[in-house]
């Protein structure tokens, strides 16, 4: 590898890193910013508004792919992630400035969501950017290796953002942290910003699209090109379905899916979740480049779908580990507690609840919505018609209340979930503080052996992301022309990761409030990483040896 070509790397990864480290400040921080930005409503409604918020990012991502992927084909490559990442690190620091919902009401939410969407266009033209020009300076049979480095940076960003604001939290303390030490990193994203368009302009442009436009070969219509003609479209669902689909929610459910399980399921305190995390993502970031430099020599496909299959076929156990270590008294409350909802069938009506606002009233609704938000895993029978739902715990029967009958709603609820808390932790569902929650007060309690199987869980997960995602760049730059690369790979890969991946968190915690199977999310990404490793093995072509050059 040459100096220039280091230069190019180091150059464009490291820009990269910063973008992605805002982007996931929210994501790492979504249940303070519930509280803080959607404070009119409850906790859980205000935590699933702050996931869809954050989601609200990534369902915009495709939009910017189409928007920044005709600019990079039709302006150029590095002028077009100049503007990316000037958006990104703007947005970020808005939030930063933001004052909450108790100072300014209705503006503060809309804001924020301004600035989220915003922040997904940008990131929706940056990737495509990133790795079109660091492919086009790869030589051929190394594309997969130098590319593999712009595949660290999304793992390195989500890394930087859990290092600095867990140095945030342990400077400041959980309380003051959750009152205004939650600002710090979305501030501190000016200086990065300013690094990483320093560090950028010092690029020059690509020379495969340098030569393009001398040649006069470029298309001045990259979008109809790219998706208006059947040839290429039909490339671009073969992308969508057979690589990015899958490697999205591999990825997400490795690295965020997991934390969110960790804290909102098993109960874990967001320091010690956060720093599990990190532990996982440092020791397995270095996989990415090797699965890059692997793909050179046995393929992209080969790696990418053997991921997805381990992913799909491990997900239970691996989840059903992680639980039995972190939370040893809920494993086992799971497994020796039976729980039954006794109401008449229809009593009982739809409890997915994605945007958190539904209220129920029916009795039998009520109890089978506590019993989902308190993890507690339950079978439902037939009951007397129009009697009230009855939930029997261990040799405990606690009767659930309509809230359409009684004369107060909340003092009912409050009396309820007192008497039901009691009932479950008599019949051995573990406190919510209960001392054998895996706990860490710094980095080094990793050492302790209830830390360190987590860890060891959390790497096998991240080790499928660096399967999936190490070789994805090279594979998507190579199966499209010059000409349209940065729209055409831009698109497939925004609607992976940015729809089917980056909806995860919040359709897979619905699903299990749904069915009280704290489990049954992980039907989505086994789903879905199974559909790619088919129509993949099926219809995807190895590109590894081909000429990217070859159709210009």
């Amino acid at each position: 590898m040459s100096r220039a070509e280091k230069k190019v790397i180091f150059a464009s990864s490291l820009g990269t890193v910063f973008e992605w480290y805002d982007f996931y400040l929210y994501g790492a921080l979504a249940s303070i910013i519930g509280a803080q930005f959607f404070s009119q409503f409850p906790k859980q409604t205000a935590d699933i508004f702050a996931l869809l918020a954050f989601a609200a990012g990534f369902l915009v991502r495709p939009f910017g792919a189409l928007v920044f992927g005709r600019l990079g084909d039709l302006v150029g490559r590095k002028y077009t992630f100049l503007v990316t990442i000037l958006i990104m690190g703007l947005s970020t620091f808005i939030v930063g400035l933001l004052p909450n919902y108790e100072s300014i009401g209705l503006a503060a939410p809309i804001i924020l969501i301004a600035a989220r969407l915003l922040q997904g266009l940008a990131l929706g033209g940056e990737y495509g950017g990133a790795a079109t020009y660091v492919a086009e300076h790869a030589p051929q049979g190394r594309r997969g290796f130098y590319t593999s480095w712009i595949q660290t940076t999304a793992t390195l960003g989500l890394f930087l953002s859990l290092l600095i604001i867990l140095a945030t939290r342990t400077y400041y303390g959980e309380a003051d942290f959750a009152k205004f030490g939650w600002r710090i990193p979305f501030l501190v994203s000016v200086a990065l910003l300013a690094i990483s368009l320093w560090i950028r302009l010092q690029l020059n442009e690509s020379p495969a699209f340098l030569k393009m436009k001398e040649d006069g070969t470029g298309s001045k219509a990259p979008l109809s090109e790219a998706f208006g003609n059947w040839t290429n479209a039909k490339i671009v669902l073969l992308a969508l379905l057979g690589l990015t689909m899958g490697q999205g929610v591999v990825w997400y459910t490795g690295q965020f899916y997991a934390l969110f399980f960790m804290q909102s399921i098993l109960k874990v305190d967001g320091y010690t979740a956060n720093l599990l995390i990190a532990w996982a993502l440092l020791l397995g970031t270095g996989f990415f480049i090797f699965f890059g430099w692997l793909s050179d020599k046995v393929g992209r496909k080969p790696i990418i779908m053997l991921g997805c299959l381990l992913a799909a076929l491990t997900y239970f156990p691996i989840f059903q580990m992680i639980t039995a270590n972190a939370n040893p008294a809920l494993q086992a409350a799971l497994q020796n507690v039976e729980a039954t909802v006794i109401a008449d069938p229809t009593n009982c009506g739809n409890l997915f609840n994605p945007v958190g606002t539904r209220v129920f009233t029916s009795s039998c609704d009520i109890a089978r919505d506590f019993l989902a938000r308190n993890s507690v895993k339950y079978s439902r029978v037939a009951g007397p018609a129009d009697a009230l739902a009855k939930i029997k715990v261990g040799s405990s029967e606690v009767t659930a209340y309509d809230a359409a009958k009684v004369p107060d709603a909340k003092a009912a609820a409050a009396a309820f979930a007192k008497t039901m808390l009691a009932a479950l932790q008599s019949a051995g569902y573990p406190k919510a503080d209960d001392p054998g929650i895996v706990k860490m007060r710094n980095p080094i309690d990793v050492l302790q052996p209830q830390a360190a199987k987590i860890v060891g869980l959390l790497f096998v997960l991240v080790l499928y992301v660096t399967m999936v995602y190490g070789p994805i760049a090279a594979a998507l730059v190579e199966l499209f022309p010059t000409r349209i690369r940065y729209t055409s790979m831009s698109l497939p890969y925004h609607i992976g990761n940015g729809w089917f991946g980056g909806l995860l968190p919040a359709t897979a915690f619905a699903m299990v409030a749904q069915t009280g199977n704290i489990y049954f999310g992980l039907w989505y990404p086994i789903a879905f990483a199974f559909a790619t490793f088919v129509i993949g093995v099926l219809f995807v072509p190895e590109t590894k040896n081909r000429d990217i050059y070859a159709d210009d």
